[in-house]
């Protein structure tokens, strides 16, 4: 029995002198280097809204290239039908899908600019 107790004392000195450090490290600031190694890295502190419309009018960039690209697999199914009215119904199929999803990506995009700009004039310091 009195080994067990020895034994569980020695953890407990052991545990006290290893955490004992870190605790009064605690005070000092910047113990494991965040503050430099925040400082070093190009993060950016750009605010959070003008980071998601970024990221949306990108998304919704890439959407009208695609619709783009549909537009022109149309024209060149068109051009390529040699008369076959089913080649020539395919074509316009691929190309009135393409004008209609460059409608949807432009009004997305137009609601998109207008709603980050209100958040933005509603939610800035300082108004």
């Amino acid at each position: 029995m009195t080994k067990k107790i020895s034994i569980f004392l020695m953890m407990a000195v052991m545990a006290v002198v290893l955490v004992l450090p870190v605790v009064v490290a605690a005070q000092s600031g910047d113990v494991f280097g965040v503050n430099a190694v925040g400082s070093e890295l190009a993060l950016g502190s750009k605010d959070i809204r003008e980071t998601v419309g970024s990221i949306i009018n990108v998304a919704l960039g890439f959407l009208g290239v695609v619709a783009i690209v549909i537009v022109l697999i149309g024209g060149f199914k068109y051009m390529t039908a040699g008369g076959d009215e089913t080649k020539v119904g395919t074509a316009r199929k691929y190309i009135i899908s393409g004008i209609i999803g460059l409608a949807i990506i432009l009004s997305a995009y137009a609601i998109t600019t207008f709603v980050i700009s209100r958040l933005m004039t509603a939610t800035e310091s300082g108004t």
